[in-house]
């Protein structure tokens, strides 16, 4: 891409929007979700946004790090202030990912492709085929007091332009370019923060049952029906359930609940042994939403 992110264009295209202001757009930072955590803690209003066109130290879950060439990719972070239980705060990354799916998925059908649009929990948006290929990342951080939930920085990094593929990645990577989609960011953006600006106020009216969210989700699972491991635990994917837990069923037709974890994919020919434990037990203690 041959240009900087043009916050003035953005401003425009997104001025029905409450979400996005104030804009900070840099042409290089450490990382977008330390940048809005530090403007959250010193107070930074709901809305809140960060751009940048080339991190150094930027970050998914667990530590993992974001690679994306200078000016090729989409990367922001956006404080929220919503009126959301602690309990309710794992949501957040669940209707970002399914919110960067629906603009991604009506970009695909736009460009008459047929290639379709996935969430891969915990937060992953990926393109389905032969392979699952990753074209977004995100990343959620949220800041604690007592019971209250007083922040939520959401970090995305998505793949636009020219894709460098290095080796050794444990997933393929993908961009729209790549795709065949060719679209402004600041466009693209405007669109992102439109869709999760309406999901997050049907959020806080609690016009989102938790089982609605589930069903939304199941229709869009990457992981329903493919062998994988989390962990020590294989299996084949089952769905995520209300409370944003994957669901994998064992050998043994056992269901367990899994709250945390790294997925690998297996091959066809891998046949998940049989684990051992209570039906619905839960693996893991910590939440698809990083508490910190």
């Amino acid at each position: 891409m041959s240009r900087a992110f043009d916050g003035e264009r953005f401003g425009v295209l997104s001025q029905e929007l409450t979400l996005g202001r104030p804009l900070v757009a840099t042409l290089a930072t450490g990382s977008t979700n330390d940048d809005a955590l530090a403007a959250a803690r010193d107070g930074a209003p709901h809305g809140a946004l960060f751009v940048t066109e080339e991190q150094s130290a930027g970050r998914g879950r667990r530590g993992s790090r974001w690679l994306a060439a200078p000016g090729e990719g989409l990367l922001f972070s956006l404080v929220l202030r919503p009126s959301l239980s602690v309990e309710r705060a794992p949501s957040l990354a669940l209707l970002t990912g399914l919110a960067v799916r629906n603009v991604v998925s009506a970009l695909l059908v736009s460009a008459k492709s047929e290639r379709r649009a996935l969430v891969k929990w915990p937060n992953d948006v990926v393109i389905a085929g032969d392979e699952l290929e990753k074209l977004a990342g995100i990343l959620v951080e949220s800041q604690v007091r007592g019971r209250t939930l007083a922040a939520a920085v959401v970090g995305v990094g998505l793949n636009v332009g020219r894709l460098e593929l290095p080796d050794g990645l444990p997933t393929r990577p993908t961009s729209l370019a790549r795709l065949g989609i060719h679209i402004e960011r600041e466009a693209l953006l405007a669109k992102i923060l439109e869709e999760l600006e309406a999901r997050l106020r049907t959020l806080e009216n609690h016009q989102i049952p938790p089982e609605s969210l589930a069903v939304e989700l199941s229709a869009v699972d990457a992981l329903r029906g493919r062998k994988l491991r989390v962990e020590n635990l294989c299996g084949w994917g089952a769905g995520i359930d209300e409370a944003g837990y994957l669901c994998i069923m064992d050998a043994a037709r056992v269901t367990h609940r899994v709250a945390s974890g790294h997925v690998e994919l297996l091959r066809a020919t891998e046949e998940p042994e049989a684990n051992g434990g209570q039906n619905e037990g839960i693996r893991a203690v910590k939440g698809p939403l990083a508490i910190r």
